[in-house]
């Protein structure tokens, strides 16, 4: 059992069909038997990121009203959700200042590193960081963390 942690960018391509779209189903698929987690941001943004699409017309206001249903039904029931604490808003502090990267990527960003330190403290394997954002995904390997970027599939 494999553990994952999705950013908004990667996460939005299950309810959007595009890149990468086929590898994320795989992934957060229930018989896959995979960990999930992700920040409670997560749930704002890929709501927002649905609402656009829908406001752009990229799609349906009927499928981005039933995409955005689905996805705080997969949310509330199928994801580990990383909640934000005074460490994670350091940490992204951190990131933030070393690595020029936006607010809510290091806020992302810190949710898995500390979720990954939290799992590797109680022996267990390291998550796989999952972001279709080029520039995230080098700041989490250069933090160590292994990446796996949606649009690569």
């Amino acid at each position: 059992m494999a553990a994952y942690y999705f950013d908004s960018s990667a996460t939005v391509k299950r309810f959007a069909k595009e890149k990468g779209t086929n590898f994320v189903l795989d992934l957060m698929r229930p018989s896959a038997k995979n960990l999930i987690y992700a920040a409670r941001i997560t749930e704002v943004e890929v709501c927002a990121a649905l609402s656009r699409r829908r406001k752009g017309k990229t799609l349906t206001a009927d499928y981005a009203t039933k995409a955005i249903a689905r996805w705080q039904r997969v949310f509330d029931r199928n994801i580990f959700q990383v909640k934000l604490t005074d460490a994670i808003f350091r940490e992204a502090v951190r990131l933030a200042d070393i690595h020029a990267l936006r607010g809510y990527d290091s806020v992302q960003l810190a949710c898995a590193l500390l979720t990954n330190q939290d799992r590797l403290s109680r022996n267990l394997p390291a998550l796989v960081f999952v972001s279709a954002d080029d520039e995230l995904n080098k700041v989490a390997q250069a933090e160590s963390l292994t990446i796996e970027n949606p649009n690569n599939y």
